[in-house]
């Protein structure tokens, strides 16, 4: 299994772990970095009615190339701090941030 602080990557390739750090309520929806060894996002949905869970895991689902289904909130979704699975997707997380710099 490959680890770092904010991301478990299983043996065969087919499951993420994602450790985050969501800030709802932002102008605009970016990954920001790392924030208390969890990968900070920045969310322009609001903290209601689980806008901010729903907006994030189509966020991933954009980010990891993925169908929607294949992103799940694990933990977390009434906290900043969430885990959340990604299943089968061809992007490495060691790369978001590049993409963020």
């Amino acid at each position: 299994m490959q680890h770092t602080a904010w991301y478990h990557v299983d043996d065969s390739n087919q499951r993420i772990l994602l450790s985050l750090y969501v800030q709802p309520g932002a102008k605009l929806t970016m990954l920001s970095g790392i924030h208390g060894g969890a990968l900070k996002i920045r969310l322009a949905a609001p903290a209601v009615e689980d806008k901010a869970n729903t907006a994030l895991c189509i966020f991933l689902a954009t980010v990891f190339s993925v169908p929607l289904q294949q992103v799940t909130l694990k933990r977390g979704r009434k906290s900043r701090f969430k885990t959340v699975e990604i299943r089968q997707s061809g992007v490495r997380p060691d790369t978001l941030l590049l993409a963020a710099e």
